[in-house]
């Protein structure tokens, strides 16, 4: 059933109607992704590039393969010319990292001839997607989020903050502690987790009576770094 629609290629030629079946596919397939992608992350928003980049991805890998075929000294070739490119991109989550590798095994597919298992690969990968995601798989728990506090130098940060921070919050701890308008002010940064029903408007609060009303800065804390910018 899943067995490669190309023919051996030792004399180095590729096959015009092989050829345009797997980019074809492939380009198909990266349709399919993108689409679904935007559905996925309607709420969360995408970039238009993003998008892009995954509809194309599986033709360019199917395209790839195509070139280096069995050919040892192609493949050290092609793998060279890609090592002078420099990429430069922020680093997405580990959702985006995920979908790229999947389209980019949906053209290894194609390439390699083997369209029927790209085409069962990607409905089965994109199904458990949209059930994760219409399940509101792993949404139960609540987000870490980090508070940023500027105290004056006067104040002991040590336990400044530890009974308001035990009433609000289920969970606190002192990250990060940097001295800041030369040397005149330090800067608390704390990881929490907000009780349930608990108020940040009245955290914050409590915090501006105690800091002399500077600067507090509450937010989610990245999943990829862990630090607000």
């Amino acid at each position: 059933m899943f067995e490669s629609i190309f023919t051996a290629t030792t004399d180095g030629a590729i096959s015009i109607s092989s050829s345009v079946t797997g980019i074809g596919i492939g380009i198909i397939l990266g349709l399919v992704i993108g689409f679904a992608y935007t559905f996925l992350c309607r709420k969360d928003g995408y970039g238009k590039n993003f998008i892009l980049g995954l509809i194309i991805l599986p033709a360019i890998v199917a395209a790839v393969i195509l070139l280096v075929g069995s050919n040892v000294a192609r493949a050290f070739s092609m793998a060279g010319a890609f090592a002078l490119v420099r990429f430069r991109s922020a680093p997405g989550n580990a959702k985006d990292i995920a979908v790229v590798f999947f389209a980019m095994a949906s053209g290894l597919a194609c390439g390699l001839g083997y369209v029927t298992f790209a085409c069962v690969f990607t409905a089965a990968i994109l199904v458990l997607l949209f059930v994760l995601e219409l399940g509101h798989f792993a949404e139960g728990g609540r987000r870490k989020k980090q508070l940023r506090i500027t105290i004056p130098e006067n104040l002991n940060y040590e336990s400044v903050f530890d009974d308001i921070l035990d009433k609000n919050t289920e969970n606190s701890e002192l990250k990060k502690v940097k001295t800041t308008n030369m040397g005149t002010m330090f800067e608390l940064t704390y990881s929490i987790i907000m009780k349930k029903g608990a108020s940040e408007k009245e955290l914050i609060d409590a915090i501006r009576t105690r800091n002399g009303n500077l600067n507090i800065t509450l937010g989610l804390e990245s999943e990829d770094s862990g630090l607000l910018n």
